[in-house]
């Protein structure tokens, strides 16, 4: 009987068990607020690069002294932007619209705007559970710029 009340007892003191229960709490928190905080960054870093890449690709074009040579700065504008960022170039979409005439995108006083879109992976996931749905966020920015009214005429 003295030994089942000593085992009781001893049931009973749970010195020490704070601090395991500190670990194993704050473990299970932990992990997942590291791994929020690791898609948030990379989440962000995607719309930064895209957003320089809408930007620079706009004043790269309206600069250009004509049409092919503005499409071609443009596309290098986005890829040095994609890429300084870590992304990769031939994953990011550009488009290029022009007003008010789309036929000429170099005229005086005309609106250039040009879209950029890319798809940010998710950080730790691995490809093999990209089976049916694409573990990526799509991220698009629009940058707009003004032709000089001083542009020289092609």
């Amino acid at each position: 009987m003295r030994l089942l009340r000593l085992w009781s007892e001893a049931r009973r003191d749970d010195t020490g068990s704070a601090s395991l229960e500190f670990l194993t709490a704050g473990t299970l928190l932990l992990v997942p607020m590291v791994y929020l905080i690791v898609a948030l960054s990379a989440l962000q870093s995607g719309s930064l690069a895209v957003e320089s890449a809408a930007r620079h690709a706009a004043r790269t074009y309206v600069e250009a002294p004509t049409t092919d040579a503005a499409a071609l700065r443009a596309e290098r504008a986005v890829a040095f932007a994609l890429a300084d960022h870590g992304l990769d170039p031939s994953a990011g979409s550009i488009r290029i619209s022009c007003s008010p005439n789309p036929a000429d995108c170099l005229t005086r006083l005309g609106i250039v705007t040009v879209t950029v879109e890319t798809q940010i992976a998710m950080p730790l996931v691995p490809a093999a559970l990209a089976v049916d749905t694409p573990l990526s966020i799509p991220v698009r920015a629009t940058a707009s710029q003004q032709v000089s009214r001083f542009a020289e005429l092609p």
